[in-house]
């Protein structure tokens, strides 16, 4: 990690949403492989862009994108 990294919930949420890379990179104005150059982590957005990502999905900016690393779903204990 490079202190530089920043992590995203992108995937996940076009997935759970049913939403294509195409047309999430439509409504937000970029091309289509910048969505996946973001998805991977090979690509951090502009504030900007961060912004309306987490407003198109209408959620906090912060449940899209981290500084550390998300957990992996399930992992969390149940007690």
């Amino acid at each position: 990690m490079s202190g530089e990294d920043v992590y995203n919930r992108i995937s996940m949420l076009r997935v759970e949403r049913g939403v294509s890379r195409k047309d999430l990179a439509a409504a937000l104005g970029v091309h289509y492989q910048t969505i996946g150059y973001l998805e991977r982590g090979e690509y951090s957005p502009s504030l900007h862009l961060a912004l309306r990502i987490a407003e198109y999905f209408d959620v906090p900016v912060e449940i899209v994108f981290s500084l550390t690393p998300f957990p992996r779903l399930g992992s969390e204990v149940v007690k």
